[in-house]
């Protein structure tokens, strides 16, 4: 059961840790390990100087994925300091700001900062991840995997008050402005060459939590017509989509040096999330008890398609092949072994400081799945 478009039966969320030298070169650029509003000015290194390092760096990632035998190329989003706050830091009208009363990361404490739309939004000039794109796009002929972050963000955490209301009296009006910026980005990647594009969106698998539920409740919404809304956001975002571009929807409950926000089955969100969700298949995080068990794929349409997120990122530690094997097993009395894959749980460095494992221990984690992936399926 080979797979020549994506997703691929091993895959990957996107993010890579990075090397200690590009660490050190976004420090002495005087930008921080999460991207967060809280950059310093410092005297160091200058950006274009950064971008050589950055570029150095993602050659050797798109030579290394090679190595190890994906299919798929992703940057490792090697530009970024966080999977969402420097895209979101790519729309004109928005300003990242923290909440006083905001959740924080288990065991770290970090308090993820909320977008706010002070003015009209729209994309910046050159784009959201289009350059990225363009820059891999000329090391590698495998299929390219892009990753934006969901356009829930810039909404369902800060509800109506993060939405200037004078900019925005009618919020459809926002809804429309803000997704168009992703279609365009969508049209123009796909005219680039572009055939595989990730959402990544946090905000459904938070909504497990009853903790989440009740934020929603205090923003203004139900918890259930939070799903509707962000079925909704996402789907406008894919609307008109090009035949040949795959866009996949990642979901997990937090990820950020081996903490997380939030716990709880997937039951409270799965039956919208298989029926109102515009996307070709989800990528699951299946990797420990806070994602409960695998019931609720019985929500899952004929073609759904998902990719189990069953080998974690946040530790050193692995499940045995024999594990990852029972649990797929286990997945497939919901959904047909034909409409399953196997990747880790998210990213390996969501945030640049990245996940407390080792280079080996990425690199084992990415051998153990394309091992799986052969046994079950008869190819990687």
């Amino acid at each position: 059961m080979t797979k020549s478009k994506p997703p691929f039966r091993a895959d990957v969320v996107g993010s890579f840790l990075r090397p200690e030298r590009l660490k050190e070169a976004r420090r002495n650029a005087g930008l921080e390990l999460e991207s967060t509003p809280d950059f310093k000015e410092e005297e160091g290194i200058s950006l274009d100087q950064l971008r050589v390092i950055e570029d150095e760096c993602i050659r050797e990632l798109v030579d290394f994925e090679k190595q190890v035998g994906l299919q798929v190329a992703t940057d490792g989003e090697f530009r970024r300091g966080s999977w969402a706050y420097d895209s979101i830091g790519r729309f004109e009208g928005v300003e990242l700001r923290r909440l006083a009363d905001g959740a924080a990361f288990a065991g770290s404490g970090f308090q993820p900062p909320v977008a706010h739309t002070d003015s009209k939004i729209s994309r910046q000039q050159g784009g959201i991840v289009l350059q990225d794109y363009l820059f891999l796009k000329n090391l590698t002929d495998r299929t390219i995997k892009v990753t934006v972050p969901s356009p829930t963000l810039f909404y369902v955490r800060g509800g109506r008050e993060a939405v200037n209301d004078e900019v925005y009296p009618d919020i459809e009006e926002f809804f429309e402005d803000l997704t168009q910026a992703y279609r365009d980005e969508i049209q123009d990647l796909s005219a680039a060459g572009s055939t595989y594009l990730q959402i990544d969106n946090t905000d459904a698998a938070m909504l497990c939590d009853p903790k989440f539920q009740e934020a929603a409740r205090s923003k203004g919404l139900d918890p259930k017509d939070q799903i509707a809304l962000q079925g909704k956001l996402v789907s406008m975002a894919t609307r008109d989509r090009p035949d040949n571009m795959t866009i996949s929807m990642h979901m997990c409950r937090g990820n950020n040096a081996g903490a997380w926000l939030a716990e709880g089955s997937y039951d409270f969100v799965a039956e919208a999330l298989f029926t109102q969700f515009d996307v070709d298949a989800f990528f699951m995080e299946y990797d420990s008890e806070r994602a409960g068990d695998f019931s609720p794929l019985r929500f899952a349409q004929k073609d759904t398609f998902v990719v189990l997120g069953l080998v974690t990122t946040k530790t050193p530690e692995n499940d045995s092949k024999d594990v990852l094997l029972r649990r797929i097993e286990e997945a497939s009395a919901y959904i047909p072994i034909e409409n399953l894959a196997l990747s880790p749980q998210c990213g390996f460095a969501s945030v640049a400081r990245g996940n407390p494992i080792t280079f080996d221990d990425q690199k084992r984690k990415l051998e153990l799945i394309l091992k799986v992936v052969d046994e079950v399926w008869g190819t990687s």
